[in-house]
């Protein structure tokens, strides 16, 4: 029974990738719809520079770095294999994200950033792929640390299976939306597959400390999404997502965001085992 489960699940999980692959070679992206006003509800005069993303990402940074010299966590013992990690799973995310900016599918607003660009990404978005990573395992390595009596593990299961069928559903919904779909899609293949032939510690041990880094996610997406300036510094095409908004936020940035830092997690914790 056990390995018949596993064969549906990685079975729902290609069909979410063929599912994506197909959407990529018919859906068309109309450009020169980017979105520049989303009418923040707070507004920091100081926040107005070209350098806002960059001190976005050297604030998160430094904080994270120090701290990473703790006794009990000792983060730093883990960096051998985190960053690694982090850099194996940045490829995909920056050709995606070259591709969807291309198309405009999403942009960034040069009033919020250097000006530098490589392969159109502000230097800063690489960065991204970087810092952000880096600070949520931080996270992830507290909560394996000091979440001693993993009552998490008992929930795991549910929270799972819960989470794959709503990315399924959310995915074939938002079908033509290539951001919402391609996100939701991607996650849940991810997802499906983790629970057939992952590790649950892990995947309970992410799942905890996603829902902490939702924390600093609504702090810097918010700042990133234009919740405290005239405009964003990342804008969409709202033809391509399906809407929903925390605040400033694209809902599907957070989905976008826990199958980076997911499979950020996995691949340090296997690294780690090997």
């Amino acid at each position: 029974m056990g390995d018949l489960r596993k064969y549906i699940l990685s079975a729902v999980g290609l069909g979410a990738l063929i599912a994506v692959v197909v959407l990529w070679l018919t859906d068309d992206v109309q450009p020169g719809l980017l979105v520049y006003d989303v009418n923040p509800p707070l507004r920091i005069a100081s926040l107005e520079t070209t350098w806002l993303y960059a001190l976005l990402m050297i604030f998160s940074f430094i904080p994270v770095f120090a701290l990473s010299f703790d006794r009990w966590v000792a983060f730093y013992k883990t960096w051998r294999y985190l960053i690694p990690a982090i850099v194996i799973m940045a490829i995909p995310f920056i050709v995606w994200d070259v591709w969807f900016t291309r198309m405009e599918v999403w942009g960034f607003n040069e009033s919020y950033f250097s000006g530098f660009r490589i392969a159109s990404l502000p230097v800063e978005e690489w960065a991204f792929f970087i810092v952000v990573p880096f600070c949520c395992a931080f996270i992830y390595q507290n909560v394996r640390v000091k979440a001693k009596r993993e009552w998490y593990l008992h929930v795991e299961p549910a929270l799972s299976y819960i989470l794959l069928v709503a990315f399924l559903v959310l995915g074939v919904w938002s079908w033509g939306m290539i951001y919402s779909s391609t996100t939701y899609l991607l996650t849940a293949a991810f997802m499906a597959g983790h629970i057939a032939w992952g590790d649950q510690g892990v995947r309970a041990r992410f799942l905890l400390a996603f829902m902490w880094s939702l924390i600093p996610f609504l702090l810097i997406d918010g700042a990133l999404t234009g919740l405290f300036t005239e405009a964003p510094i990342v804008v969409y095409n709202p033809e391509e997502f399906i809407g929903w908004r925390i605040g400033t936020i694209p809902v599907d940035d957070a989905v976008y965001g826990f199958l980076l830092l997911f499979g950020v997690t996995s691949i340090w914790e296997r690294l780690g085992r090997a």
